[in-house]
């Protein structure tokens, strides 16, 4: 009974089986026949392939999010390009994804290369594989660089067009909209955006939140001008021209002059990076060079004083290479930083870290902390008080056991080269290989006695004399040869029992971690000078937007600081203040900014602003501004022409540092200085000899 329904509920699964079949090859008939046939027919020749590059930045951004380290990465590169790319999260990962697998097939050939080259030497290893994480950001940051600098010249091309739309529409918000259609341009979409602000219902609103995401500054100014001239109307100039249309090609005048400082810069600097990096590559390979054809400097480079000037050159290196970068610095993106949460808030939320470190942050109200603000300020810093306090201390802790930690590995490199290096009895400028051989031969022979005294205090030359004495090895030894070997081997034990970590190497130690604790303060001076030298040129921007604005109707004094305080940066400080005090008095206000000030072409500035509140309308006040504007403009462009020739200058000296140490100090003095005392001793023992 059991077998029958086995086979009525198998030919019954059959049977539905093949039911199945059928009406799904006579429904898949249907459909090809109907609308499915006719979409798949829409969609051919548009679909994008399995393995497009755009597929393939698509999964590859996906895995890159699962990565732990290129996570970091990809994160820091996401806020910088979500900038540019406007809501446009399909172009923002494509574009991520493709600068990382970039940077990946540049970094992953280094690090085998670095490894192939320093396998030996583990400490070397280490210090160029955490220069490589120094490399990383430099290859990101130039290709996210290389976007900002694509927009900027998009721009151009854009205002350009707006020019040509503007005569047909004779409207603003709708010359932007028709030139903003081309959706494979980055600058489209910020035309967009700003078609959006200027038909919202509440514009001056929407374009303040713009200000805060804006690439540059430039779209700022364009944002703004676009704004008040639909607000308040264009106005024709007295040759007869366009406001709105004069004032954008101010706006593209300075576009293209930063165009080309950018340009100018980038070719200054394209590849001082990698020069002052590549010191460090060499300084295996220039040893051994050195070790193999001047056999006499082996006890150089593989003694201590050879350690300590890989590591001065390591060092310099890394300093040399953080202020190259500092001082190119041509990013238009400062404000990503702000919404960053860096690992100092992270380490600093934590309660028992916060109280230690807030023992060592000056408080507020004190010249201490009055100083630091005021620094901060100059040198356009975006971090906070607490963040500067984590990164010192952090600095302290790891530069101290990193100290510690190079001595001992100094003391070891020590006791190394006495165990491991040829014994003579007297200097040889260089050894064949049968007298090499020979003085192994003695190494290994001390070697013996050296372990039996090792860390033994108190240890005499005769206690080694009765060892040496009664050693198979010196039965047939005259009372000369063992003299000689006990005096050998008892002044390598007391160099051997000598090298381990003294007094005065924690207190130096303590003097690297004083130098690291000010690093940071030292660094925001550097960076305040070179802000200096782009005080000019920020000044001159003053100026074109002060000439943009003056010849807008209902412009006031507190409108022209509102928008220069937009866009300050050296001078942001004292303009913000004077901006909150405006309404308490303009006149003192204005005296007050002027006093806070020392740089004269923006005190002019002020005193005009001073006029134009009490005397003479602002049109007036700025007149000069609009007569010599040509003169503005070339100084403008001598003055960029100096201040790349400074910075040129300054990367330069600090790009070619490394460099110079390294065949200098590394190579040429330790040459001449060992060959010249070896030939010295070689000589007066040849002379005893006679």
């Amino acid at each position: 009974m059991s077998n029958n329904i086995m086979i009525y509920i198998m030919g019954g699964s059959v049977a539905v089986l093949f039911i199945l079949i059928i009406a799904y090859v006579l429904i898949n008939k249907a459909l090809n026949k109907g609308e499915r046939k006719y979409a798949r027919e829409l969609r051919k020749g548009t679909e994008a392939s399995k393995y497009s590059s755009e597929v393939l930045y698509q999964k590859l951004y996906v895995i890159y999010t699962k990565i732990p380290g290129v996570k970091r990465y990809l994160l820091k590169l996401r806020r910088k390009l979500e900038i540019i790319n406007i809501e446009d999260e399909y172009k923002t990962r494509r574009q991520a994804s493709s600068i990382i697998t970039k940077a990946l097939l540049i970094v992953v050939p280094l690090t085998i290369l670095i490894i192939l080259f320093a396998r030996t030497n583990p400490l070397l290893l280490g210090i160029l594989l955490i220069f490589e994480v120094f490399m990383i950001d430099t290859v990101i940051d130039g290709m996210a660089g290389k976007l900002d600098n694509k927009l900027l010249k998009q721009q151009v091309e854009f205002f350009s067009e707006i020019r040509h739309a503007y005569h047909e529409f004779n409207m603003v918000e709708e010359a932007i909209y028709e030139v903003s259609q081309n959706d494979e341009l980055e600058v489209s979409r910020q035309g967009e955006k700003i078609y959006d602000i200027l038909i919202s219902d509440d514009p001056e609103e929407e374009l303040e939140k713009y200000y805060d995401v804006a690439p540059n500054s430039y779209l700022k100014e364009f944002a703004g001008i676009s704004y008040l001239t639909r607000e308040f109307g264009d106005r024709k100039t007295p040759e007869g021209a366009s406001l709105y249309l004069k004032n954008l090609n101010n706006i593209t005048e300075e576009m293209q002059i930063e165009i080309l400082k950018r340009d100018k810069l980038d070719y200054v600097f394209q590849s001082l990076s990698i020069i002052a990096v590549l010191p460090v590559l060499f300084i295996e390979m220039l040893k051994n060079w050195a070790i193999a054809n001047f056999s006499f400097t082996t006890s150089f480079y593989n003694g201590k004083l050879g350690l300590v000037m890989q590591i001065l050159i390591v060092v310099l290196t890394l300093i040399c290479y953080l202020l190259v970068r500092k001082v190119k610095d041509t990013t238009s993106n400062s404000n990503v930083t702000n919404s960053q949460n860096p690992w100092q808030q992270k380490l600093y939320s934590k309660k028992p870290i916060k109280k230690f470190v807030d023992l060592f942050i000056p408080k507020k109200g004190t010249k201490q902390y009055r100083t630091l603000t005021k620094l901060f300020k100059d040198a356009a810093s975006k971090q906070k008080m607490e963040w500067m306090y984590v990164t010192k201390l952090c600095l302290v802790v790891v530069v101290f056991f990193v100290s510690l930690f190079l001595m001992n590995q100094l003391h070891k490199v020590s006791i190394n080269y006495i165990y491991t290096s040829p014994t003579n009895d007297y200097d040889l400028i260089s050894m064949s290989g049968k007298q090499e051989k020979e003085a192994m031969k003695t190494t290994e022979l001390d070697n013996k006695f050296l372990d039996m005294f090792r860390g033994q205090s108190g240890v005499t030359e005769n206690d080694i004399r009765l060892k040496v004495k009664y050693s198979a090895d010196f039965k047939t030894a005259t009372d000369e040869d063992i003299n000689t070997a006990v005096s050998r081997i008892y002044t390598k034990l007391q160099t051997i029992n000598s090298e381990y970590i003294k007094w005065f190497e924690v207190l130096i130690a303590l003097v690297f971690c004083t130098a690291a604790y000010m690093a940071p303060t030292w660094i925001l001076h550097f960076q305040k000078k070179l802000r200096q030298l782009e005080m000019e040129d920020e000044v001159m921007q003053y100026q074109t937007i002060i000439l943009m604005l003056m010849k807008i109707e209902r412009v006031n004094v507190e409108m022209i600081l509102e928008w220069l305080e937009r866009y300050a940066n050296i001078f942001k400080e004292p303009i913000t203040k004077c901006v909150n005090n405006y309404e308490a008095g303009a006149w003192e206000a204005l005296d007050e900014l002027k006093n806070d000030i020392s740089y004269q072409p923006l005190i002019t500035i002020v005193e005009s602003m001073q006029a134009a509140v009490e005397r003479i309308p602002i049109r007036e006040a700025f007149d000069e501004l609009d007569t010599e504007r040509g003169y503005y403009q070339e100084k403008r462009k001598d003055s960029n022409e100096r201040l790349i020739s400074r910075k040129g200058m300054i990367g330069k000296v600090i790009g070619f540092a490394p460099m110079v140490t390294l065949f200098v100090g590394y190579l040429i003095v330790p040459l001449v200085a060992i060959g010249i005392m070896s030939m010295t001793s070689s000589f007066s023992t040849m002379g005893t000899m006679m």
